[in-house]
């Protein structure tokens, strides 16, 4: 059965050498912190975890939109939390086999493990067709060629992250993601003030919790 899916392979930078320097009790411990953030997120924005690979994950998205925005902010909670480790993922989109239910076979798949593989620490290696579904907090840092082991010739890739915001960005209450009144998805207003929001699932979340309804 032919579906269309975006694919995301994520994974900690630099894991094996931290479980030789560090132990694998720490390590297990940051992976263990890692595999729980990646579930709540993927669980508020849609995305499903096709399988766990290691220090990292194979994550599968019927629309490119999730899978992009789920890819940012787990690169941005790293980030923030400074973890000793750092998030590289591939990303790619197109028509793939759906096996039994529950495997994805095809190009964009394999295409998504390579640029995995090839990703910099902190890097989000994207095929150039996915930024149109940027969200509009997401930004293109700049686009190369890459060599991918398996296909002739040289692929063109964009690596993605956030706009740039100023140190005292507001921030969404769900996610943490900074935010700019000019690419905020959604406003609502609580006794705080005026709330920002990156996304639907963001601001789902923050209705379910609050029952309070949007603004603006």
């Amino acid at each position: 059965m032919r579906v269309r899916r975006t694919t995301a392979f994520i994974d900690l930078s630099g894991f094996t050498a931290l479980t030789a320097s560090r132990g694998d009790e720490e390590a297990v411990d940051l992976l263990t912190r890692f595999r729980s953030a990646v579930r709540q997120v993927c669980s508020r924005r849609a995305v499903r975890i096709a399988k766990w690979l290691g220090d990292g994950a194979m994550l599968v998205s019927v629309e490119p939109r999730p899978a992009l925005e789920t890819v940012l902010e787990l690169q941005h909670l790293a980030s923030r939390a400074r973890s000793p480790l750092s998030v590289r993922c591939g990303i790619s989109t197109g028509s793939v086999i759906l096996l039994e239910g529950d495997d994805y076979i095809g190009h964009a798949v394999n295409l998504a493990a390579r640029l995995g593989d090839l990703a910099e620490p902190h890097e989000i290696l994207a095929v150039p067709d996915l930024v149109s579904s940027l969200p509009v907090w997401g930004a293109v840092l700049s686009d190369r060629e890459v060599q991918v082991r398996g296909l002739d010739g040289s692929v063109k890739v964009v690596c993605l992250g956030l706009q740039d915001h100023p140190p005292d960005c507001p921030t969404d209450p769900i996610c943490g993601l900074p935010l700019g009144p000019e690419v905020a998805f959604a406003r609502a207003v609580s006794s705080g003030g005026t709330l920002l929001f990156c996304s639907d699932s963001c601001l789902d979340t923050w209705q379910n919790r609050t029952s309070a309804p949007p603004r603006g």
